[in-house]
């Protein structure tokens, strides 16, 4: 799953110059012939998010909050956010919205382009795209029996030299009014390993629920992608709406489960 970064590309027009001639100076007219110039560079795709699992007996429904920092040449940053709603329910299905990354502060207003519906007891995976009102259906392979951890790594030296990883137990705390456990991961990379000419760190910091079987609030540093931080808000343990695992009419279903 993954959320989708937009990038907002300042499209210069250019005009031309030249005297026009009049229709019957050119009998047959031709059409015009467009000139593009596309821009080296950007990047496209979905963010990765945290990370649902489909756990039986604990529903919820929550916001979460999302904000991707990236450090500018100048020493500033250009910060990305958007909120979404997720839902679980007891039977461990799982609905959850995508919305567009916006300039934080900025008057661009973020919106939802995509709402996904997952069924562990059905196998079934909707992915539904607002704009054409189309929901594809795929297959879902996780099941309620299967067993979901923290994603915790042992401390130690990385393959082949590249460098060490640290891992840190933060101990308990509460997060969003439920208890959950901190961990801490640092990760650094030697000089050369990636092209890099000095030590490379990534730090991974987050804080497990036990009873939701997912992370709270999740912090990831990376040089090479800048912060990104999930943040949950306004939960909720209760049985959430039926509503939320149908299909909204005028939705048009196709289905690819068995698309080779």
């Amino acid at each position: 799953m993954r959320v989708r970064l937009y990038v907002f590309l300042l499209v210069a027009s250019a005009g031309f110059g030249g005297t026009l001639r009049s229709q019957e100076a050119q009998p047959q007219a031709q059409p015009a012939q467009r000139t593009m110039r596309v821009p080296d560079g950007g990047t496209s795709g979905r963010m990765e998010s945290i990370f649902v699992p489909p756990k039986a007996g604990a529903p919820f429904t929550l916001t979460l909050a999302t904000e991707w920092s990236r450090p500018m040449a100048n020493g500033g940053s250009f910060t990305l956010a958007n909120e979404r709603r997720i839902v679980r329910d007891s039977k461990g299905r799982i609905y959850q919205e995508r919305w567009i990354l916006v300039p934080k502060g900025s008057k661009v207003k973020s919106f939802m382009d995509i709402f996904q519906i997952t069924d562990p007891e059905q196998h079934t995976w909707y992915n539904c795209l607002t704009a054409s009102k189309e929901c594809k259906i795929f297959n879902y392979g996780l099941e309620t029996t299967d067993k979901f951890a923290p994603a915790v790594v042992g401390s130690g030296p990385l393959p082949d030299g590249n460098g060490v990883r640290q891992n840190d137990d933060l101990g308990e705390s509460s997060t969003a009014g439920l208890p959950t456990h901190g961990y801490r991961e640092t990760t650094t990379l030697n000089a050369g390993v990636m092209g890099n000419d000095r030590p490379m760190v990534t730090t991974r910091e987050f804080w497990y629920s036990a009873q939701l079987g997912f992370n709270l609030l999740s912090m990831v540093d990376d040089p090479q992608n800048g912060k990104q931080v999930f943040t949950v808000k306004d939960l909720s343990t209760s049985e959430p709406e039926l509503s939320y695992f149908e299909v909204p009419e005028g939705y048009r279903v196709v289905d690819h489960r068995n698309d080779k």
